[in-house]
Order: C-alpha cells, then sequence, then structure tokens
C-alpha cells in the first residue's frame, strides 16, 4: 500500500461492510457520475477489494492513483480515464 492518501476527491463512494462483487459493482457505477478526469475516493472494508480494485481499473483503463489501508478499512483513489 502506497502512502497516506490526502487529497480532495471529486466523488467518495463508501463501500465499508460490502463483499465482493458489490464495491466493484458500485464503483462502475459511481464512476458514470463524473467527468473524464476527475477521481473517486472508495473505502472498502472486503480484503479482496485491494485486488479486485486494481484488475478492474487495469480492465477499463481507469487508473488507480493510491490505495491505502487504515485499520480494517482500504482507501482507493481512482482517476477517471479521459
Amino acid at each position: 500500500m502506497s502512502a497516506v492518501i490526502q487529497t480532495q476527491s471529486d466523488l467518495f463512494l463508501d463501500s465499508k461492510n460490502l463483499l465482493c462483487p458489490m464495491p466493484i459493482i458500485k464503483l462502475a457505477q459511481a464512476i458514470k457520475q463524473i467527468d473524464a478526469g476527475q477521481t473517486i475516493l472508495t473505502e472498502t472494508t472486503d480484503p479482496g477489494s485491494q485486488y479486485d480494485i486494481a484488475a478492474w481499473a487495469r480492465q477499463t483503463g481507469n487508473e488507480l492513483l493510491a490505495t491505502e489501508q487504515v485499520g480494517p478499512v482500504f482507501r482507493f483513489l481512482i482517476r477517471k480515464k479521459g
């Protein structure tokens, strides 16, 4: 995991307490709400999401800018592809 995510995102998505595949489904829906180049900060508690979100970003062409774990919470900053 990377250094602490210190940024303002364009959209915050709370996916805590959701199990696979719901964090990815919610993220795929939420990314449609922002413009190209904007960012989403999402938080999950499903340990598998750290792999799932990285794979989703690669497959969709969106950029995973940063990840971190704070206690049981995984945080991901994603930029929508332009």
